[in-house]
């Protein structure tokens, strides 16, 4: 068995009220963290942990949070970017030659800021008491998307490569500090959001999936353990994605 090094360590994990972020908040509490789960909904903390109802694009509201963490716990070891929302819409739609629709302003600016924004508010917050406690691990949740493009997403496609950019960055600015940076670029997973959708989509997202099914949340919270763990002590600024084989399915 791999010894990870996780035990006592304080975990932060965003969007942990459902889907993925609460399936990472459940494992790293499985392993002996402290996890501290936040979310803009209401949840639960995992394992005797701490949940904070916490804005990830509000820095005010980042501040407090991990200043409360810090005075309970003494540190913070983990920070899991999780977090993040869709609004779907093609740039530009066109019937018989006429312009029907267009991506928002809202639409684009309220996934930006939750998707990238939300993932510089929290690591600009964190980093410093990283360094304080002699390093840490950064993950940041980015998609097959972000890699390859897709169809009716472009405001979701841009902050998943955008977060992909800053992760290198990061691991090439904090890696003098012991702070290692990664990402994690799912590709469809069973969450609420996937499930609800229509039959034809989702079966059509399994024939393009090599393995042959959807991916589970736990997949990839085990991706997240992993990159934390001391088995991945010399991984850093690099992108793993955790998507049955559908980029070569595609």
């Amino acid at each position: 068995m791999i010894e990870t090094g996780l035990k006592d360590k304080v975990a932060i994990v965003t969007g942990a009220a459902s889907g993925i972020g609460q399936a990472t908040a459940r494992r790293f509490a499985q392993e002996g963290c402290q996890v501290v789960s936040w979310d803009v909904k209401d949840g639960q903390a995992e394992g005797g942990g701490l949940f904070q109802k916490v804005d990830v694009t509000s820095a005010a509201s980042v501040s407090a949070a991990v200043d409360e963490v810090v005075a309970r716990f003494g540190a913070v070891h983990v920070l899991v970017n999780n977090a993040g929302i869709l609004r779907d819409g093609q740039l530009l739609k066109y019937k018989e030659g006429a312009l029907t629709g267009m991506m928002s302003d809202e639409q684009f600016d309220s996934v930006i800021s939750v998707n990238l924004k939300g993932v510089f508010v929290c690591t600009r917050a964190v980093a410093p008491r990283m360094i304080q406690a002699g390093g840490g691990v950064i993950l940041n949740a980015s998609s097959v998307v972000g890699l390859y493009g897709n169809f009716g997403q472009t405001n979701y496609v841009a902050t998943k490569a955008g977060v992909i950019g800053m992760t290198r960055v990061w691991a090439r600015e904090l890696g003098k500090y012991k702070i290692r940076v990664n990402a994690v670029a799912p590709g469809f997973i069973a969450t609420e959001m996937v499930k609800g959708m229509p039959e034809k989509v989702l079966n059509s997202m399994v024939d393009h999936t090599p393995l042959g099914r959807v991916g589970q949340p736990e997949d990839i919270a085990n991706a997240y353990l992993w990159l934390a763990s001391d088995a991945a002590s010399f991984v850093s600024g690099t992108v793993i994605s955790v998507d049955g084989g559908v980029v070569t399915g595609t």
